[in-house]
């Protein structure tokens, strides 16, 4: 099967992380594999440089290390995945994960709740109910006389 060539990983119409920024890092990998666990390294960490990436934006770059926070350190991300017994499904994990959660952080966020106060109506209801419920309350205790 020929090497498929890929020009980078594609995150959104607007970006794409070129190969050239990607590292990979491969050790042994616990979980399935048989006798294979003790020999192959099929466990794959996908390793970029947010900080020092050439293709965002300083505001990119600045929400991925906000939203990141304690999984970047000195500025690269590392991802992992050892979930499948061959390396070429780890890499492909470890890619969409990465895609995953770049997507998810450079998504822009939600306009904020415009606060708003209840109705006349619903004060109305409200109060009414309090009353009710005072004088099925007021029913349950001991007479006064």
């Amino acid at each position: 099967m020929p090497a498929v060539h890929r020009p980078g990983l594609r995150v959104n119409s607007g970006l794409t992380i070129p190969e050239s920024e990607l590292s990979w890092r491969f050790s042994r990998s616990s979980g399935p594999g048989g006798q294979g666990v003790n020999t192959a390294d099929s466990r794959a960490e996908l390793v970029w440089d947010v900080a020092g990436s050439a293709v965002l934006s300083p505001i990119q770059r600045e929400r991925l290390l906000d939203g990141l926070g304690g999984r970047v350190v000195d500025g690269v991300l590392t991802i992992a995945a050892s979930e499948h017994r061959a390396q070429l499904r780890n890499r492909e994990a470890a890619r969409e994960r990465l895609v995953a959660v770049v997507t998810e952080l450079l998504r822009p966020p939600s306009p904020s709740r415009r606060p708003t106060r209840p109705s006349r109506g619903s004060k109305e209801r409200r109060l009414d109910a309090k009353k009710r419920r005072t004088d099925v309350k007021q029913l349950r205790r001991r007479p006064n006389d």
